[in-house]
């Protein structure tokens, strides 16, 4: 079986298992934020934290409680870091240094899981587990949360209440990714991956010398970082460390858990709005977005010209030959498309222009599917831009699901696409033009200049994955990094729930002969095409002066 083959072969068997998932997942997540029973567990919970889950919040009571919610992360994870040389297995590692901490805070609770550390090298078991693997379930479920208080926003009206974040919060955690993440990583173990709480030990013997190991929860929190589409590896080599992901079948699952929740919600949607049909449109724009970029990438790797590329099969530097060409275009287009970061192959090695498109994956918001939550409600948003842009074309009052798109709702919408392009752009000019962030660069020309533009595209979209040839651990870096991960994933917040609640006030407007369909293929290649003009006209000089650059060049 030749490579090219093999590759397509994968992408089949993953799209048919996304597709036997997608239904119940789907509806099943809508009964859990639709349910006004509360679990046992989950009643403690409330308990605990003082809560009462069965009152209502209109946007700004939501939006603090994100916000309280996520300081407080920070906060903790900070201080678990700087204490780390105080705690029961540390491993004796030392305590974390401040600007290097406080990155890493901000990584984890953002949802961005970028990582200028080397994880066997600098986390003991405590940290890991008590602290960045906590954060890999409750940052996934915040996004959740934010997305399905969006969601009540269209289905409901004549009021400003969008649910209950800390029920909200708890659901997603405990109904949700919990009993998921424990499947998963369950099959992670049976598969080979690393799952114990060992010490450093010595590994055989290398080049006359013997390499140290250390044991920890990998598979527990490899199942999570993928399924909450986080990132964050356990090891400094990511999804490409064999205690991971270990065989080219739990390469194929963990592209399966970073995918399966982003998707399914567009069916959690469509329940919860009234219409799956609504769900299906937004699942087409998705898949075909994604379907378009794996295709390039297969294309750009596999294509490449030189004698040794084509008796190696395609571009296989940086690459592991337990997955090949395929599986990692496939890994590398999923995990930039997705909020996820978590990479199987060193981005900076993928060819020029296969290198552009996973900046381009994040430049468009990670909205094909996207992160679990932030995917649907960035998707959203852009249905409410390409739906005004239609009302210009025909000169009629822009709707979206019974709700009209005035003023103060394209103000929002415009507001969050802006935050992010605005984040990227000033932190990698300021990068370039100072003379002293410019010495991590690896490398000079175009493909130095990606290695800036790619770490703040990553922090700022909150996806966390690394071109792999910038030292990103100075404080410049360390700082910078983390004020653009929390300023690009809370910011957003503040105007998806600002619409919501808008949304929400509303009274429903009732369907005409001049109503745009939303749910028809037309609709869907006007929302698909209004993401690429945006994100192309936002992004293309800075494309230019990188990858398209480096691409031509070759």
């Amino acid at each position: 079986m030749g490579p090219v083959l093999a590759g397509v072969l994968q992408l089949l068997a993953l799209t048919a298992a996304l597709a036997l998932a997608y239904i119940p997942l789907g509806t099943y997540m809508a009964r859990v934020y639709s349910s006004r029973r509360h679990w046992r567990v989950e009643k403690w919970i409330y308990q605990g934290i003082g809560a009462d889950p069965d009152t209502e919040m209109r946007w700004p009571a939501y939006l603090r409680g994100v916000l309280a919610f996520s300081a407080v992360g920070v906060l903790f994870l900070y201080l678990l870091q700087r204490l780390q040389g105080h705690l029961p297995g540390s491993l004796g590692f030392r305590a974390i240094d401040p600007d290097q901490a406080f990155n890493t805070a901000a990584s984890f609770v953002s949802n961005t899981n970028w990582q200028s550390y080397y994880g066997e090298q600098a986390m003991g078991h405590v940290v890991q587990t008590a602290g960045l693997a906590v954060q890999n379930f409750v940052s996934a479920a915040v996004g959740i949360a934010v997305a399905v208080a969006l969601v009540r926003g269209f289905a409901r009206s004549r009021t400003g209440e969008l649910g209950n974040f800390w029920s909200d919060l708890v659901r997603g955690t405990v109904r949700i990714l919990l009993p998921l993440a424990a499947v998963a990583a369950i099959v992670l173990v049976a598969c080979g991956a690393l799952q114990n709480f060992s010490g450093i030990h010595e590994v055989g013997q290398f080049f006359g010398g013997s390499r140290q190991w250390n044991g920890g929860a990998v598979a527990s929190q490899e199942a999570i970082k993928e399924l909450g589409t986080n990132g964050g590896g356990y090891f400094n080599a990511n999804s490409a460390h064999p205690f991971e992901n270990p065989t080219p079948f739990t390469n194929l699952f963990e592209i399966f858990l970073l995918l399966v929740i982003p998707f399914a919600l567009t069916r959690t949607f469509g329940i919860m709005v009234g219409s799956v049909k609504q769900g299906y449109a937004i699942l087409a724009t998705m898949a075909a977005i994604w379907v378009g970029f794996v295709a390039l990438m297969m294309w750009t790797e596999f294509a490449h010209h030189g004698p040794a590329l084509q008796i190696a099969g395609g571009a296989m530097e940086g690459k592991e030959v337990r997955f090949g060409v395929g599986s990692s275009s496939i890994f590398a287009v999923s995990t930039t498309l997705t909020s996820t970061g978590a990479v199987d192959s060193f981005h900076s090695s993928f060819t020029g222009l296969g290198g552009g498109i996973t900046l381009l994956g994040m430049m468009l918001g990670e909205i094909a599917p996207g992160g679990t939550g932030s995917g649907l409600y960035g998707m959203l948003i852009m249905a409410v831009v390409a739906v005004f842009i239609a009302g210009l074309m025909v000169g009629r009052t822009p709707e979206y699901l019974g709700k009209k798109i005035g003023t103060r709702e394209i103000k929002f919408a415009a507001c969050y696409i802006l935050i992010t392009p605005a984040l990227v752009l000033v932190f990698t000019a300021a990068a370039m033009a100072l003379p002293t962030p410019g010495n991590s660069m690896s490398n000079s020309g175009a493909h130095g200049f990606s290695e800036i533009l790619y770490a703040y595209t990553s922090a700022s979209n909150n996806n966390g994955s690394a071109f792999a040839g910038l030292n990103a651990d100075t404080q410049w870096f360390n700082s910078t990094l983390g004020v653009a991960m929390l300023l690009g994933r809370f910011l957003p917040m503040v105007f998806v729930l600002a619409l919501a609640g808008s949304l929400a006030e509303q009274r429903p407007v009732p369907v005409t002969a001049g109503t745009l369909r939303t749910e028809k293929p037309l609709f869907t290649g006007l929302l698909v095409g209004a993401i690429l003009i945006i994100t192309g006209l936002t992004y293309f000089p800075a494309l230019a002066l990188g990858p398209l650059a480096e691409g031509l060049a070759s």
